[in-house]
């Protein structure tokens, strides 16, 4: 009997949508299904049941016991950000699309998606293609080599599993830029050498929290931040951490800042400190098809722009597919962010669209952004998507274009039956969560849509993520 709280040791067998793994246990009534997030085929692993129904169980990964034969061996530091980076790339490519594919037949009921499969979009770069990290201080670090917890000082990624321990980065993990990875022991030995503390998560004392760097494609240049609390401050001399990091990356600095975080909460952007520009300045740039975008520490940008790139082409591919009247009728963007798709579709069409997105620094940067690309035929909208249906009924049977790019949870159900009101001629849905996206293909379907494409785009390999592009007409 599998009870709550058990350590089991298991092989996986099977692998499910979303990174989890499936281990079976035989009994009488057949097999009882464990589900264990980050894990591979092949893979026998030690779990803890997180819980428990009763024909299945999700676990949380405790250690891997034993590495799968699909694995590779890589000259990168493993990190708990990329759990499947030991599996070759065209494994992972096809159990993706294997399991997105299943999910849009299970929850979206589309059982031809295999005709409607259009293509599946690798990401261009497999290895350092990030453009931002977050690297985390803390007072309880964890050896990898030893496999045992230690008190002191520690900068790099969280352990899986955990938000209070952090296991020191010592080499270039793979997935962001090689030179700054490789670098990270020397900042860490400098700020250790201060004197002043790591943060200590659970005690929620110390001075360094955070060092988030941001790297432009179009420059080859970092943006670097260093979150610290205030106690200490006078203590830190932060003209040698300037000198530092432009020593140890000499040209390749656009800005350093400084953000102070007395926010006893977990996380880099405080709502209690401020930020002071050390060096520098306080944005980067960066050009996505064809138009430039400043990007600051806070504003949301693409975390794999070449990706992003090819994710962008294939929704302006279905926007304008048999399209020839785009301009007779307005685009509408909801869930715009910071308007990237609606500018490209502005500038490349001369239609009128609108963009509405609930996050004003978002909408703030989309039209700062689309001023300084001047595109003009673009408006942009602070506002609840559903609230903005509603103030401006106008829009009905005005739309040519719907583009919905929704956040990980789709689209709260009065939102999209809202938007569907609208009464598009055809809507483009772009998901960073399939799952979500097919649950909501049930809605548009229903409301006289039919799929006609879905392609899939890679912006995270050896993770579990994956976005998906999808073309309905009326």
């Amino acid at each position: 009997m599998i009870k709550r709280g058990q350590v089991i040791d298991v092989e996986i067998v099977d692998a499910a949508f979303g990174g989890n793994g499936i281990a079976k246990i035989p009994t009488e009534k057949g097999d009882y299904i464990l589900f264990v997030p980050n894990t591979i085929v092949g893979q026998l692993v030690r779990a803890r049941v997180v819980k428990r129904k009763n024909n299945y169980a999700e676990c949380k990964l405790d250690t891997i016991l034993k590495k799968s034969h699909l694995e590779e061996e890589l000259p990168y530091q493993p990190i708990s950000g990329a759990p499947f980076a030991t599996l070759p790339i065209e494994i992972q490519k096809s159990s993706k699309q294997q399991q997105v594919l299943e999910v849009f037949k299970r929850i979206g009921k589309i059982n031809n998606i295999e005709m409607l499969f259009d293509e599946y979009i690798a990401s261009p770069e497999v290895w350092h293609y990030r453009n931002k990290m977050e690297y985390s201080f803390s007072a309880i670090g964890f050896d990898v080599e030893k496999q045992e917890e230690f008190d002191g000082f520690a900068l790099g990624f969280k352990k899986r599993g955990t938000w209070w321990i952090v296991e020191n980065l010592e080499k270039d993990s793979g997935i962001f830029d090689a030179a700054f990875e490789n670098n990270l022991k020397e900042i860490r030995v400098f700020c250790q050498n201060s004197g002043l503390p790591a943060w200590h998560p659970p005690k929620k004392v110390g001075f360094f929290r955070y060092l988030v760097v941001r790297k432009s494609y179009l420059t080859n240049k970092f943006l670097i931040k260093l979150v610290t609390s205030s106690d200490g401050l006078a203590e830190f001399d932060f003209d040698e951490f300037v000198n530092l990091i432009n020593t140890l990356f000499p040209d390749r600095i656009i800005g350093i800042l400084h953000t102070v975080n007395d926010d006893i909460g977990d996380n880099s952007q405080s709502r209690l400190g401020h930020e002071t520009i050390l060096y520098g300045q306080p944005y980067m740039l960066e050009n996505l098809v064809g138009l430039n975008f400043e990007v600051s520490m806070q504003s949301f940008f693409q975390t794999n722009p070449k990706a992003a790139e090819l994710l962008y082409k294939k929704v302006i591919e279905y926007v304008l597919e048999d399209n020839k009247n785009i301009k007779e009728k307005t685009v509408m963007d909801l869930f715009c962010g910071t308007g990237t798709i609606g500018q490209i579709v502005a500038s490349q069409t001369n239609a009128t669209v609108i963009g509405v997105d609930i996050v004003e620094d978002a909408i703030l940067n989309a039209k700062q952004n689309a001023e300084k690309n001047n595109v003009e035929n673009v408006q942009f909208f602070a506002a609840d998507v559903n609230k903005f249906l509603y103030e401006y009924p106008e829009y009905v049977n005005k739309i040519g274009t719907l583009i919905l790019d929704p956040p990980r949870a789709g689209i709260v159900k009065k939102a999209l039956l809202r938007a569907l009101e609208l009464n598009a001629d055809r809507i483009v849905y772009v998901s960073c969560n399939p799952s979500t996206q097919a649950r909501d293909m049930q809605e548009i379907t229903a409301a006289g849509y039919q799929l006609k494409k879905v392609s899939l785009v890679d912006q995270f390999p050896h993770t579990a993520h994956i976005e998906s592009v999808a073309l309905f007409l009326k």
